[in-house]
């Protein structure tokens, strides 16, 4: 009988340790194959100049990214694009990631820019949205 509780018990625990490491490690997983698929998309489709281009057209845009410009990042709650994408997955399914991301490829109305931007905002918090800011402007400065 105690034989027996001894191997329930510790069948219980390496349940309750997996579990614990899905848990934590799942949305890191997530992040980074988003990341990944995002990042290879947009350099082997040249997206990433048109998006460029498009964000140096537009001044209100311009000036919205360059607010990012002089914060200290240290302070911020992410300070990579991998750690932006961690965040991002864990606010937004990855359904929406993905009409966001076909959104941008095929061209957006400003109306809806405004409707992604207005997702973001009321989504993230102050320091989150500075914190893609400064992501943004350094990513637009190489």
């Amino acid at each position: 009988m105690v034989k027996f509780i001894k191997v329930l018990l510790s069948l219980i625990v390496v349940i309750v340790i997996i579990g614990f490491g899905i848990y934590y490690l799942g949305p890191k997983l997530v992040a980074d194959q988003v990341m990944d698929k995002v990042a290879v998309e947009l350099e082997d489709s040249g997206q990433l100049e048109n998006i460029k281009k498009e964000i140096s057209s537009d001044p209100q845009l311009k000036a919205f990214i360059e607010e990012g410009k002089y914060v200290d990042s240290s302070k911020l709650p992410f300070q990579t694009k991998e750690e932006a994408t961690r965040v991002l997955a864990k606010k937004f399914s990855i359904s929406d990631i993905q009409d966001i991301q076909a959104k941008a490829r095929d061209g957006m109305t400003a109306e809806e820019k405004q409707e992604i931007f207005n997702k973001l905002e009321s989504t993230l918090t102050e320091e989150e949205m500075l914190a893609l800011k400064v992501l943004a402007y350094k990513e637009l400065s190489k």
